[in-house]
């Protein structure tokens, strides 16, 4: 019973926990995120709302499987747990495997250009 329910919130939990414990990104704090999440959602509830209607449904759901609650236009509430995760696991993935500004600093601090020789003048250039 539940078993749709559960898997979205054992999903968004993992997605938590690695974001608190694991990657650090700090993305669930910035304006950036909750933004995108803003526009994510708003094209989620058009698209799944349509798959998702009572009326004449594309996608079906085992009853026994979710809540049963839906919230609007008879989308499932699980749907938003598993859209919330997935999206934010793509983005903390990819926050995560970006470079930082300070990493960046870091490893121009470290290039050293030494040269034993002054440099030539190019070819057929006035001296």
């Amino acid at each position: 019973m539940w078993e749709y329910t559960a898997a979205a919130i054992v999903v968004v939990a993992g997605v938590f926990l690695l974001e608190l414990r694991v990657l650090r990104t700090g993305l669930l704090r910035t304006r950036a995120y909750w933004i995108a999440m803003t526009i994510c959602y708003a094209f989620m509830i058009a698209v799944n709302g349509w798959l998702t209607k009572l009326t004449a449904p594309i996608v079906l759901y085992d009853a026994d499987a979710t809540t049963g609650w839906r919230f609007p236009w008879d989308i499932p509430v699980e749907d938003y747990l598993f859209g919330f995760a997935l999206l934010t696991l793509a983005m903390l993935l990819w926050d995560a495997a970006a470079p930082r500004q300070r990493d960046i600093a870091q490893e121009k601090a470290t290039k050293v250009t030494v040269s034993s020789r002054p440099r030539e003048p190019a070819r057929g250039a006035p001296s």
